[in-house]
């Protein structure tokens, strides 16, 4: 494929660096992530979720290309080497069981700057942030139908990086939830900031247990993947319910879920001064599979704090990723803005931390 701005030189380009760019495999214990050549490989980088107006990947990338390639320059440059990817299933799919042909020719250029930039892709996808994407005949489904498209949508992205070394991981879902004992009548949870991040899978349990509806789900969704790609790991990133329910057990981590899983993904917000419940939770996904911070920021707390959280999590956590929304830490150092002070603390702290945590040491 030809990319924007990219000519015959760039794609002979992106060819020699997809060859020189290793894959990611989970290690032989069970216990971490390695590259195909045996060295071991930390997952450290961000969310590009959003950029600075607060607008969807999708929202730009097709007239703002070059904003993409330089956003990638500058998370490399901080010393990233994963960037989470969110897609959303309504761009995706054209209809019930078409998928949309053009997103999926501009994954493709994502996939090859990845290729270029030697930053791996944990791409995220379903996701209905925007209410006003998600199409009446998808909101209309019922869960069987439903499940249907989300199938076609994994297996055409399956499809399409299966070959590329630049997948990290395919991120079945962002928060998934389930109805309890009482039906639901909306997919969508809560709105924040005027996005809708968390989803249901089913409206109804209908005599079924969480976790049958939650396994059927998961099970469903990645041999749809495994269609095309056998190679690359998957996940889902959940809320860790035991940092606020102590006690809680892991749904789509526990044994009778988590089979296919090949790791676990956790989003932690760790509050102030309580960076050790914190660190108890996220033993409770410390299920004998890799363990990934795929979410993390000083939201709740400040990034010395958050600096305690990594560094407690180190002995059991395989990677971290936080948040990158378009702005370098020079521009932020330009704003007084409280919540550039915020970001600016955290993209500090990410570059402290950069060698230490991909090395390992101290």
């Amino acid at each position: 494929m030809l990319c924007v701005l990219g000519g015959l030189a760039l794609l002979a380009q992106s060819q020699v660096t997809a060859q020189s760019m290793r894959f990611v495999r989970v290690s032989d214990d069970r216990r971490g992530f390695v590259l195909d050549d045996g060295r071991a490989f930390v997952a450290w980088g961000f969310n590009y979720d959003h950029e600075e107006q607060g607008r969807l990947l999708e929202d730009y990338w097709a007239t703002e290309w070059p904003k993409v390639e330089e956003d990638f320059r500058e998370m490399k440059d901080l010393g990233a080497n994963v960037v989470r990817i969110h897609l959303q299933v309504g761009k995706f799919m054209a209809r019930p069981e078409e998928p949309n042909a053009v997103a999926l020719e501009r994954l493709g250029c994502l996939v090859e700057l990845a290729e270029r930039s030697h930053l791996y892709l944990d791409l995220t996808g379903l996701a209905c942030y925007h209410k006003k994407d998600v199409p009446a005949w998808y909101d209309g489904l019922p869960e069987e139908a439903r499940w249907d498209v989300q199938a076609h949508f994994w297996e055409a992205v399956g499809g399409r990086c299966a070959n590329s070394p630049a997948i990290f991981c395919y991120d079945l879902m962002n928060e998934p939830i389930l109805p309890g004992e009482k039906a639901e009548s909306e997919w969508l949870g809560g709105e924040l900031d005027g996005k809708f991040f968390v989803q249901r899978i089913s409206l109804d349990l209908a005599g079924r247990t969480q976790q049958q509806v939650a396994k059927a789900w998961v099970d469903r969704l990645v041999a749809a993947i495994r269609r095309h790609d056998e190679r690359h790991a998957i996940t889902v990133g959940v809320i860790p319910w035991a940092l606020y329910f102590p006690g809680a057990k892991p749904l789509f981590y526990s044994k009778e879920v988590s089979e296919n899983l090949d790791f676990a993904s956790v989003h932690f917000y760790p509050e102030k001064g309580k960076i050790d419940q914190a660190l108890a939770a996220l033993a409770v996904y410390d299920i004998g599979k890799p363990l990934v911070i795929e979410e993390m920021f000083p939201l709740k707390c400040s990034a010395e704090e958050l600096g305690t959280f990594i560094d407690g999590s180190r002995k059991i956590a395989n990677g971290w990723i936080g948040f990158y929304w378009g702005k370098t830490p020079e521009e932020y150092r330009r704003s007084n803005t409280i919540s550039d002070a915020l970001t600016l603390g955290w993209l500090e702290l990410f570059q402290k931390k950069t060698v230490a945590v991909q090395s390992r040491t101290p």
